[in-house]
C-alpha cells in the first residue's frame, strides 16, 4: 500500500499534546501494573512531598528518575509499581496554618485543637491538590490508584500498629530528658532536626564570689542569662590551679542561691578561665555532669523560650535575648561583671524555621535505637543494600554506630497522636492499637489521651510497606514488596533512609529496597543552595510551560552525574529542548517524505554498509544506556541517547540516506525509507523513558508502529546485529570527513565552499572500496569538488594542506579556496582589535576600585570577556601560522 506524507507541525510545541497524552495514559490505565505473574516484578515508591508548597527543582529530579526506572522497566515488560503519595510534614504544616492565623490575628490556642485541625486539613487538601497536578504535569508515570497519605487510615493504622509493637517490645520508653527545643514550633526536636551554624557571639567573664566572703572565681559564659539554671561550677581534676577550692560554695550572682565548686574531667583546662558553669537542664555536656553528680536539674524556661518562675520576678516573662541584656545590665551594676571578648561559636537551630534552638529539660518519648541500627548495619554489611554513589556508605554507617535514642513526641497538633491514654481517676496508662472507652485498671471512663503527635518521620520510616498495606498481608504487600529501589535525595539519609531501613528489618526482618540512589542537590550556577531568601529557586512548572516537560526531565537525566551535585539555571533548560526539537525536525522530515512510499518488511531488505551500520549504532546505544540506567548513571545513558538520535541517526544516517530517498527507482526509495522509520521506531522506544511525551506524539503518527511507545518492547542488546566491520569501515569514512571540517572550520572556509580534496588510502581494502563506492556521499559530507580518491598515489598534492588519519592521507587545497593573503590580513585585523579590547578589559579587572565597588556577576562578565578575547587571539594567531605554512 502506497502512503502518504504526513504532515507534522512546523515547530515542536509540547503544549499541544503533553496533557493530552498525559490523561490518556492515565485513562487508559498504563501506569498499572500488568500483573503478570510470571514476569520479574519491579516497585519502588516515590519519596512522598511536603503538603505545604509547591515543588521545587530537588523534587522535579527525585520525580524524573524515579520515571525514568519505571518506564524502563515497564517497557522491558516486567509487574512494575510506582507508589505516589504525599506527607503531612508535622511542624512545616503546622507552621504554615500558625502563619495564616497570625494575619489575622490569630493564635492556634485562641481558635482551639478542633478548629485548628480543620483549617490544617484544609490547607493539606489544597496543597495536595496543587502537587499531584505538578507531578502530573512533569509526567510521573505513577499509579494513582495507589497514592497515599502519611495520615490517611491504613497508614494511621500503621503507625499505631509500629508504635504499640515497639512499646510491647520495651524499646519505647518516656521519661525527663534533656532535649532540643524550639521555642518558635513549641516542640522538642530530634537531635537530626537540628542545624549547627556558626554565629557571632561573645564570652563574657564573671564574678562568682565565695560564700566565705574569702574573694571569687572567674566564670567564662556565653550564656549568662542561664545562670538562675546554674547548680554548680565545675573545674578539671587535673588542673593543678584550683585543686584547693574543689568543694568550696559560691554565691551565685543575682540570687540568693548558693552551688558548690564540683570536680569533673569534661572541663576544658585551656578554654576561657578553666572553670564552667553547669547547667544541667540547658546544656547537653551539663546535663550529664549534672547526673554524674547528682547535681538539681532547674528549668528556667518557658515552653514559648520565655524565663520562667525559676528566676527572679524581674526577669520572667522575658526572652532570651532580652533577658541577656538585662542580665549583662545588673552583672554590670552589681560589680560582677569583669569582661567580654568577641567569640563564634556553633549553635543549633530548628531545621524548619531557622530559630535557635534551647536545649529544654522536658519529659518526652523515646525509641531506643541501638539494637536496630546494628541491624541496619548487619544489612549493609551483608550487601542486602547497596548505596550508589558508594561514597554516602561511610555517612550511613557513621551515624549508625554513634546513634542516639530518637525523641519522637512533638508538642504540636498536627499529626498522629502518640497512642497513649491516662486515666484520670487511678493514674493508669494504656498503650492501645485502638482507642480505649475506659480504663483497663479501674474501668473509669474518665480516660484522656496523650496530647503529644508523634515526630513526621516516625510515619515515613514505615512508608515502604505501610503504602503497601501492612500491617495487614495484601496481595500487593505480598507482590512488591520489598522494593527494588530508592532514589533521594542524600540530605535526608539520617531522617529517613537509615530509618526505613531500620524499620523494616524490625517489623519485617528484610530491608524495604535493594539499591539506593542518592542524588545531588540542585544548586544555582554560583554552587549555592536554592532557596526563597536568594531568590534563585526555579519552578519546574516555568520550565515545563517555557520548554515542555522532556526538555525538563532530558536536561536533569544529563545533568545528574554520580556523587555531584546539579548546577543550574533557566537557560540550561534549552539544551533539553534543543535535542527534543532535533527528535521532532527529523521526524517531520522523514514523514513529509513518505508520499508514493510502500513498506517493506525490514528484515527483507537487503542492508548495505551505513544500514548495518546504523543498526549497529542503535544495539551498542540500547546496551550502554541498560548499563547506565542498571548502575543509576543517568548520565551517561542520557548521553549514549542523544549521542545516537542526534550524531549517528541524524547527522549521518538521514544524511547518507538522502541520496536513495530522493533516487528514481522507487524500490531504492522504499527500502531506504523502511529503514529510516524502523530506526526511528527503535529509537522512540529507546528514548521514551528520557522524553516519554514527544516519543509517544511520534509513535502515534509513524505507519510502522501499533498501540503506545510506552508500551512498546524496550531495545536490547542483540548480539546478531553488532556489525564489527561495517563500523569499522564507517568510522574510518568519519575521521576522514572530521579531519576535513575540521581544517574548513580552523581556516573559516564557508559551509557552502565547495573544496578540491585528495584522499589517499595506505592500502585497498573493504574502507578503501566502500569510499570508492560512496564518493558522491563522502563528497556531499566534505563539501568537496572535485574528490579524488588516489589508490595509486599519483595525484599532483603540492600546496595541499594534509592531515593524516587511520589507513589514509586527506588533502584540502585551501589555497583554491579562499585567499591566503587576504585571510592573514583578516586575522591580523581581528587580532589587533581583541587586543584593544582585551587591554581594556585587563585594565578594569587591575583596577581596585572596580573590583571593590562592582557586583560579583559584573566582575564575573569581565572574567569570562578577558577569557574570551585570550582565547580569539590564540586561535587567529594559530590560523595565521598555519595559512603561512603552505
Amino acid at each position: 500500500m502506497k502512503l502518504k506524507a504526513i504532515e507534522l507541525d512546523k515547530a515542536y510545541n509540547p503544549k499541544d499534546f503533553e496533557e493530552r497524552l498525559y490523561k490518556q495514559w492515565t485513562d487508559e490505565g498504563f501506569f498499572h501494573p500488568n500483573h503478570d505473574e510470571n514476569a520479574p516484578k519491579y516497585s519502588v515508591v516515590m519519596p512522598p512531598p511536603n503538603v505545604t508548597g509547591i515543588l521545587h527543582m530537588g523534587h522535579a529530579l527525585n520525580n524524573t528518575l524515579p520515571d525514568i526506572l519505571v518506564r524502563y522497566h515497564r517497557m522491558k515488560g516486567d509487574d512494575t509499581l510506582w507508589v505516589p503519595g504525599t506527607d503531612h510534614a508535622g511542624i512545616a504544616t503546622q507552621n504554615v496554618v500558625e502563619r495564616f492565623l497570625l494575619k489575622e490575628g490569630k493564635t492556634r490556642q485562641q481558635v482551639g485543637r478542633e478548629a485548628f485541625l480543620k483549617r490544617t486539613w484544609e490547607v493539606k487538601e489544597k496543597h495536595h491538590d496543587i502537587i499531584v497536578n505538578q507531578l502530573k504535569t512533569i509526567g510521573c508515570s505513577c499509579d494513582w490508584d495507589h497514592e497515599r497519605f502519611t495520615m490517611d487510615e491504613g497508614l494511621s493504622k500503621a503507625v499505631r500498629e509500629a508504635f504499640v509493637t515497639l512499646y510491647e517490645r520495651g524499646l519505647i520508653y518516656r521519661g525527663n530528658y534533656l532535649v532540643n527545643y524550639c521555642p518558635k514550633c513549641g516542640t522538642a526536636l530530634a537531635d537530626d532536626e537540628v542545624e549547627y551554624k556558626e554565629i557571632p557571639g561573645k564570652l563574657y567573664d564573671i564574678k562568682y564570689p565565695y560564700s566565705d566572703g574569702s574573694g571569687f572565681i572567674t566564670v567564662a559564659t556565653t550564656r549568662p542569662e542561664t545562670m538562675f539554671g546554674d547548680a554548680a561550677v565545675a573545674v578539671n581534676p587535673d588542673d593543678e590551679r584550683y585543686k584547693s577550692i574543689v568543694g568550696k560554695m559560691l554565691d551565685l550572682p543575682l540570687t540568693d542561691k548558693k552551688i558548690p565548686i564540683i570536680a569533673d574531667s569534661f572541663v576544658d583546662i585551656a578554654f576561657g578561665t578553666g572553670m564552667v558553669k553547669i547547667t544541667p537542664a540547658h546544656d547537653p555536656n551539663d546535663y550529664q555532669c549534672g547526673k554524674r553528680h547528682n547535681l538539681s536539674e532547674v528549668n528556667i524556661l518557658n515552653p514559648d523560650g520565655t524565663l520562667n518562675a525559676n528566676c527572679p520576678e524581674k526577669y520572667r516573662g522575658l526572652g532570651v535575648i532580652e533577658a541577656r541584656e538585662l542580665v549583662l545590665q545588673d552583672l554590670k551594676e552589681q560589680g560582677y561583671f569583669i569582661s567580654e571578648k568577641e567569640h563564634k561559636h556553633e549553635v543549633g537551630h530548628c531545621y524548619r524555621c531557622g530559630t535557635v534552638v534551647e536545649p529544654y529539660l522536658s519529659e518526652q518519648w523515646f525509641v531506643k535505637m541501638d539494637g536496630m541500627a546494628q541491624k541496619a548495619l548487619d544489612a549493609w554489611k551483608n550487601g542486602d543494600v547497596q548505596f550508589y554513589p558508594k561514597k554516602w556508605e561511610n555517612t550511613y554507617t557513621h551515624w549508625l554506630e554513634n546513634i542516639k535514642d530518637w525523641c519522637i513526641s512533638r508538642q504540636l497538633w498536627w499529626g498522629h497522636r502518640i497512642p497513649v491514654w491516662y486515666c484520670n481517676k487511678c493514674g493508669a496508662m494504656m498503650v492501645k492499637r485502638e482507642d480505649p472507652c475506659c480504663c483497663d485498671k479501674c474501668g473509669s471512663t474518665d480516660i484522656r489521651q496523650e496530647t503529644d503527635v508523634l515526630d513526621t518521620w516516625f510515619s515515613s520510616w514505615l512508608w515502604p510497606f505501610s503504602t503497601l498495606g501492612w500491617p495487614e498481608t495484601t496481595p500487593d504487600f505480598k507482590r512488591y514488596f520489598p522494593t527494588d529501589a530508592l532514589v533521594t535525595g542524600y540530605d535526608i539519609i539520617f531522617f529517613w533512609v537509615s530509618r526505613m531501613i531500620m524499620a523494616s528489618l524490625e517489623f519485617l526482618g528484610k530491608v524495604p529496597f535493594h539499591d539506593v540512589f542518592l542524588t545531588g542537590l540542585v544548586r544555582d550556577k554560583q554552587g549555592r543552595k536554592m532557596s526563597k531568601s536568594l531568590g534563585n529557586g526555579i519552578d519546574p512548572i516555568e520550565v515545563v510551560n517555557q520548554y515542555g516537560a522532556d526538555a525538563m526531565k532530558f536536561t536533569l537525566a544529563h545533568s545528574c552525574t554520580q556523587g555531584q551535585d546539579i548546577l543550574i539555571d533557566m537557560d540550561s533548560f534549552k539544551m533539553g529542548s534543543r535535542f527534543c526539537n532535533k527528535i521532532w525536525n527529523a521526524a517531520r522530515y522523514l514523514l513529509m517524505n513518505l508520499d508514493g512510499v510502500t513498506l517493506k518488511d525490514p528484515s527483507t531488505v537487503d542492508l548495505g554498509i551505513m544500514d548495518r551500520w546504523i543498526y549497529s549504532q542503535l544495539n551498542n546505544a540500547s546496551r550502554k544506556v541498560a548499563e547506565g540506567l542498571d548502575s543509576y548513571k543517568f548520565n551517561e545513558a542520557a548521553q549514549s541517547i542523544y549521542e545516537f538520535f542526534w550524531n549517528d541517526f541524524c547527522d549521518w544516517y538521514i544524511e547518507a540516506s538522502k541520496h536513495s530517498l530522493y533516487s528514481d527507482d522507487q524500490n531504492t526509495k522504499d527500502s531506504a525509507m523502511t529503514i529510516l522509520l524502523d530506526i526511528l521506531k527503535k529509537s522512540l522506544s529507546l528514548m521514551h523513558p528520557f522524553v516519554p511525551f514527544i516519543t509517544e506524539e511520534i509513535y502515534s503518527k509513524i505507519p510502522n508502529t501499533e498501540g503506545s511507545c510506552m508500551l512498546s518492547k524496550y531495545p536490547e542488546f542483540d548480539s546478531s546485529l553488532d556489525f564489527p566491520e561495517e563500523s569499522a569501515i564507517v568510522s574510518k569514512m568519519q575521521e576522514a570527513v572530521r579531519l576535513v571540517r575540521n581544517i574548513r572550520g580552523d581556516l573559516q572556509i564557508p559551509l557552502d565552499k565547495k573544496v578540491h580534496i585528495v584522499l589517499c588510502p595506505d592500502k585497498a581494502d573493504a574502507a578503501s572500496d566502500f569510499m570508492s563506492e560512496r564518493k558522491d556521499l563522502l563528497s556531499s559530507f566534505m563539501t568537496a569538488s572535485p574528490l579524488l580518491i588516489d589508490m595509486s598515489h599519483t595525484e599532483d598534492i603540492s600546496g595541499a594542506l594534509p592531515a593524516a588519519g587511520p589507513g589514509f592521507n586527506v588533502y584540502v587545497f585551501v589555497r583554491e579556496a579562499i585567499d591566503v593573503d587576504q585571510e592573514i590580513a583578516k586575522l591580523m585585523k581581528d587580532i589587533s582589535g581583541n587586543e584593544k579590547s582585551l587591554a581594556q578589559t585587563q585594565a578594569k579587572l587591575s583596577n581596585e576600585k572596580f573590583i571593590s565597588n562592582a557586583k560579583a556577576e559584573v566582575i564575573e562578565k569581565e572574567k569570562s570577556k578577558e577569557a574570551e578575547f585570550t582565547e580569539k587571539i590564540s586561535k587567529a594567531k594559530q590560523h595565521i601560522s598555519v595559512l603561512k605554512s603552505f
